[in-house]
């Protein structure tokens, strides 16, 4: 795994964690640390003994010493409870579906190790270094991705992760998929054996939809600097009218998102030769179709969503989301809601809707590339003339195809998850987040948006390449060679699935169209 050097390790002490800390963890493998401080370990005993001074004392607490949702009325002796706990993962371990990827799956354990280490949940640091142990020898937990509605949080996908740390269920382990017990073993750990609480502290939180939309805000960023790089070079193989992103036009609307595009834009199309060279001067041309005209005004509104949407994901990384929870000053049991995921269902049915529009946008402009009604004088389809092969060739066809139909999944894809709320657990989860289900859509819609902004960026150089004049804009001529360095001119038709590959890759790992928000 590819690491971090700027890092040391990212400790934990009960104090917030940052966004570029979970993506340090999660992407690179930096290493966590549980602090050995005083201060930290008197705040997790201090919970810890209000809570077995409550199951002593006979004090209900629900999941502990009571049945789980609408079993609460069930009462457990002392005896009972303290042996009952991991059943909790064993009737959840009903998780249909594909794995969740490796990289949300260890943001997740981190956030899961964030709320557990506030102080109010009751559980012991031991339980944290088994985590963070899981997370420095590289072990995870095998999670499928469906089965939970978001309250009381992520019950049966975090079910996977608290058996695993027991020894039971599979893991990814040095990129073998193998038994638990096998990959502990392997790394020199024990399997975990869970104290009073610890088994529901582990299921009952919105952790698994918090680690995807992490990893789905981090993407947005990179999809988001993309396509302003496409963008500019359909606005230079066009011959469009860098006027359109005057900086006025922003201060007469002054969205933060639109002026940061608009600013961008400008950078980017600053060119050493006179201007009138480039641009269009034929009456028609006067204004761009919206597509490129309003792209800070499209683009604008998924930088402004991201910018609240990245403070809400954080805040529930940072929070304590799980129930019970424990008061430190007065030693009450405090029964709540705090798994519920409703600002993570919000955030990321809004991001989807953002990311699908940046979609669109990208489709459309393809379009004006591969149309010869359209890219003023550039030829249909971008074919580039061979003396090697002989009759027809298509170029840009099938991509723009292809564009069309992933543009069209990610639009379908946006009908907030949200809006379909069940009632479950015998009416006691009467009103669920459907946070995760979300989460995995903007995961979804910022995959297809991805491959839409990859093609459009192989279109746009393409039609660069054909109107022969790149250099004249330096920051363009230089993503061009980028581009170049992982996917070669069309000239004779190919096979283009490899190339958007590379592009996807290029615009999820490396720094080719790295904007910094």
């Amino acid at each position: 795994m590819k690491r971090n050097k700027n890092k040391a390790a990212v400790v934990i002490d009960g104090s917030n964690v940052s966004f570029d800390d979970i993506i340090a963890v999660a992407r690179y493998g930096i290493p966590v640390q549980i602090s050995k401080s005083n201060k930290f370990t008197n705040m997790m005993g201090r919970t810890q003994k209000i809570l077995m001074d409550a199951m002593r004392k006979g004090i209900p607490v629900y999941g502990v010493t009571t049945g789980y949702g609408k079993s609460c009325g069930k009462r457990m002796p002392l005896d009972i409870a303290l042996k009952n706990g991991i059943n909790i993962f064993t009737f959840h371990g009903c998780g249909t579906g594909e794995p969740i990827g490796i990289e949300e799956t260890r943001a997740a354990m981190l956030c899961r190790i964030t709320c557990l280490a506030r102080g109010y949940s009751g559980v012991s640091i031991a339980l944290l270094q088994q985590m963070a142990d899981f997370l420095n020898y590289g072990i995870t937990p095998v999670v499928p991705c469906e089965g939970s509605v978001g309250a009381s949080g992520d019950l049966t996908p975090m079910s996977y992760i608290g058996a695993c740390l027991m020894g039971e269920r599979d893991v990814i382990y040095r990129g073998e998929t193998m038994p638990a017990a096998k990959a502990i073993k392997q790394a020199g750990i024990k399997p975990y054996k869970y104290l009073p609480k610890e088994p529901l502290a582990m299921v009952n939180g919105t952790t698994t939809m918090t680690g995807i939309a992490i990893l789905a805000v981090e993407r947005a960023w990179r999809i988001l600097s993309a396509a302003i790089y496409s963008t500019a070079l359909s606005i230079h193989a066009l011959k469009g009218n860098a006027q359109h992103y005057h900086p006025v036009i922003s201060e007469a609307k002054p969205f933060p998102g639109q002026t940061f595009v608009s600013a961008q834009m400008i950078k980017l199309l600053k060119a050493k030769v006179s201007v009138r060279h480039l641009v269009d001067d034929s009456l028609e041309a006067l204004q761009d179709p919206y597509s490129l005209r309003c792209a800070p005004q499209v683009a604008g509104v998924l930088y402004d969503s991201l910018e609240w949407i990245k403070k809400w994901v954080v805040i529930e990384a940072n929070s304590s989301n799980d129930n019970p929870l424990f008061d430190p000053a007065t030693g009450e049991v405090l029964m709540g809601g705090n798994f519920y995921g409703g600002h993570i269902a919000f955030a990321m049915d809004g991001l989807k809707a953002a990311l699908a529009s940046i979609a669109d946008m990208c489709d459309r402009q393809i379009m004006l590339l591969v149309n010869p009604n359209l890219n003023r004088g550039l030829p249909g389809d971008l074919v580039r003339k061979s003396a090697k092969e002989k009759g027809l060739r298509h170029g840009f066809k099938a991509m723009s195809i292809s564009s069309s139909a992933l543009t069209a999944e990610a639009l379908k894809a946006t009908m907030p998850a949200a809006s379909f709320s069940r009632s479950t657990e015998s009416h006691n989860q009467d009103k669920v987040s459907m946070g995760t289900i979300a989460a995995r859509d903007a995961e979804r819609v910022c995959t297809l948006t991805e491959r839409v902004v990859a093609i459009h960026l192989l279109a746009a150089a393409q039609a660069c390449d054909i109107r022969n004049n790149i250099e004249a804009r330096p920051l363009l001529d230089l993503l061009m060679k980028n581009i170049r360095k992982v996917s070669a001119p069309v000239v004779d038709d190919r096979a283009m699935d490899k190339d958007i590959e590379n592009i996807c890759e290029a615009i999820k790992y490396s720094d080719f169209f790295k904007i910094k928000p």
